[in-house]
């Protein structure tokens, strides 16, 4: 199983804009070999950001790879340019093999 996260910090007033993007996009996961589940996932607020975090779940980190270089990554990406004022900065990524 693999784990891949982005961690994003929202600009404070902007979670409710930021939740209805995530809501209304379609993520052309479900029919991607090796994709098994997706969260959004929200996190501490503090005086400078909202941090949320994006959290799907592989069969394995070569199925996760693979659909970075998808055509299903390029469609589900295609418009992320478009809210920029919602974010501050570009989203940190952690991936995450299971150990037990």
């Amino acid at each position: 199983m693999f784990i891949a996260m982005n961690r994003f910090k929202i600009v404070p007033g902007k979670e409710e804009q930021f939740e209805k993007v995530w809501r209304q996009r379609d993520t052309h996961l479900s029919d991607v070999p090796g994709y098994k589940e997706f969260h959004l996932v929200k996190g501490k607020k503090t005086d400078d950001f909202s941090l949320y975090a994006s959290h799907s779940i592989w069969n394995s980190q070569e199925d996760f790879i693979n659909w970075t270089k998808s055509d299903a990554f390029r469609l589900a990406h295609k418009n992320a340019g478009q809210h920029k004022d919602l974010y501050l900065g570009a989203p940190e990524f952690e991936g995450f093999e299971r150990v037990l």
